[in-house]
This record gives C-alpha cells, structure tokens and sequence, in this order.
C-alpha cells in the first residue's frame, strides 16, 4: 500500500508519539536577563536598578510603572513586590572597556558575540553576561562577582570601601532556590522593619504630644500661682479693712475725748499772750496785734467800723 507517486510512508509519519517539550535556548535567556530590562524589555542603560530579588530595571521604566496608575495598567509579576523606590537599589557598575556597543555590527557582516557584556568586575575583571555569578550589596550599590567575593572574604566593600553583612549581598539572577531564599529574606526584613516604623511613629506621637503636655502643666501652675496671689491678695485686703476699722474706732474715740474735752469750762484753760512772755524782746513783740503799740485809743478810732484785727 503506497501513496500517490509510489512513496511509502514511514513509522513516524502514521504513528503519533508524545510531543518533545519545547527547550529554551540557554544563550538567549541569559541576553534576555542579563542584557534587558525585566519590565519594558528595552536594552539595559544607566541608570540601572536591582531589587532585592535580583532582577535588573531600568531605572526611567520603573519610575514610569509606578507612576502609572490608570485602569488599562499592565500588571508584570516581576515587579508586583516593589511599590516604590525605597525598594530598589541603583547599581555602582564597572563599564567593560572592550565594549563597543550596538553600533559595532550596524551592516550585520560581522560575527556578533553574544558573551560580550557593557559591565565588568572590577577585582577580577569577568564580564557580566550571565556565564558567572554576580552579585551586589544593598549598603553601597557596588556590583562584584561571586569568584571575587570568595577569594578575597573580608566585610568591606573591594570597589569603595564601605562596610557591609552577610545579608547585605544579593545575587543577580539567580536560580529558583536563589531566589526562593531571597524572597525569605526579603519578607523577614520587612517584617522586621514594621515594629522600628511603629516606634518612629509612635516617638514623633509623643514629641508632639510632650508640648501639649507641657502647657497644660505650665497652665495649671499659673492657675495655683494665681490663685495664690488672689488668696494673698484677700488676706492684705482683710486685714487693711481691719486696720482701717481700727483706725476709725480710735480715730472716733479721739476725737470723742476731744469734743469732750472741748466742751469743758474756759476756766481750765489759761491763754498766755505772746506780749507776757519776758524772754521775747520788745522788738519782737511789736510784730504782733496784741502789742501796746498796735492798739489805738477811742480818739483815734473812726467813725465807722471796720472789723479787723486793729479794731479789737
């Protein structure tokens, strides 16, 4: 049994076997990750940023992600745990000195090779396109490779010089175990950073509140500073009204005493004219009305009358 034009078919051809799954091609998902932004897709450009699972952004498309907040917003799992940029870190990157860029096969006759990277290792000097291990640490931003950090182990950074922890270095694209435990680490972390949130606010409440505090107790201290003075104030009234009652009384009983003792007789009461005084000169005397030489006789008093001095 044959098919038009006498060919025979073979086993493979009538006999539907289980499909192959399909394999990524390792080259391609490393330029994929290493080369593009995991969120627009675009070629990696400075300013570049990782999160704390080791993805790498450009740091313009992020912003522009978070930033949108529209309805049509297309949600990309690779960045749904960073809500802004607090959560990122930009990269301190070495430039590889042998890059030439896109712009060295633009007529596409030369051998393009895909091992090349824009970035370096600045202790060893391996590129950065996915074939070793790269990492970078979240207290400075420096990006170093992993044969680097093992065979100089020190808690200094090799690039700038600032310390770090162990839990400060991030592997960049890592594998899923990598990752697994940087997801463990990343939700500890924030974890750990709610209670030291809690306690900020929790500080400012109390800085806000201590003024508040310290008018109401500068406050009632003036109301019993006041108070007092209208205490003391009460008492030095009292006690002058009293004063004042007792200075009447006496005052009235004096003088009581004196219209008493004015509407005694005359007759105790002996006037002495300064002219009887005999330790006075005459001169001295004359000054005065009731001298002999002030008095006129009847001859020479007028004929009317003048009350005054002179006429008595």
């Amino acid at each position: 049994m044959g098919c038009d034009g006498g060919t025979i078919p073979k086993r493979h051809e009538l006999v539907k076997g289980p499909k192959k799954v399909e394999q990524v091609d390792k080259n391609a998902s490393l330029v994929a990750r290493w080369n593009y932004c995991a969120i627009s897709q675009t070629p990696l450009r400075k300013p570049i940023v990782a999160c704390e699972l080791g993805r790498l952004y450009n740091k313009d498309a992020l912003i522009e992600y978070l930033l949108d907040k529209s309805a049509d917003k297309c949600i990309i799992e690779t960045a749904t745990h960073i809500k802004s940029l607090k959560d990122v870190k930009e990269l301190n990157l070495t430039n590889n000195p042998v890059w030439k860029g896109d712009n060295a096969n633009t007529k596409g006759d030369k051998f393009e090779d895909l091992h090349r990277a824009a970035f370096i290792c600045p202790v060893v000097g391996l590129e950065m396109n996915g074939r070793q291990k790269f990492c970078y640490l979240r207290a400075c931003g420096c990006v170093l490779s992993d044969r680097a950090m093992k065979e100089i182990k020190t808690q200094v950074c090799h690039k700038c010089g600032e310390p770090f922890k162990e839990n400060d270095v991030i592997v960049l694209n890592g594998s899923k175990e990598e990752m697994a435990n940087l997801q463990r680490r990343m939700e500890e972390r924030k974890l750990a950073a709610k209670p030291v949130k809690k306690s900020r606010k929790s500080k400012a409440t109390e800085a806000a509140s201590k003024p508040g505090l310290e008018k109401e107790i500068s406050g009632q201290s003036n109301q019993k500073q006041e108070e007092k003075k209208s205490t003391v104030d009460k008492m030095a009234s009292a006690s002058s009204s009293t004063s004042t009652a007792e200075n009447g009384q006496l005052s009235s009983s004096s003088t009581s005493t004196s219209s008493g003792k004015a509407c005694k007789p005359a007759s105790n009461l002996v006037k002495r004219s300064l002219t009887e005084m005999g330790e006075k000169s005459e001169v001295y005397k004359s000054i005065f009305t009731s001298h002999s030489s002030a008095k006129r006789s009847r001859e020479e008093k007028p004929n009317w009358i003048t009350h005054t001095a002179y006429y008595f």
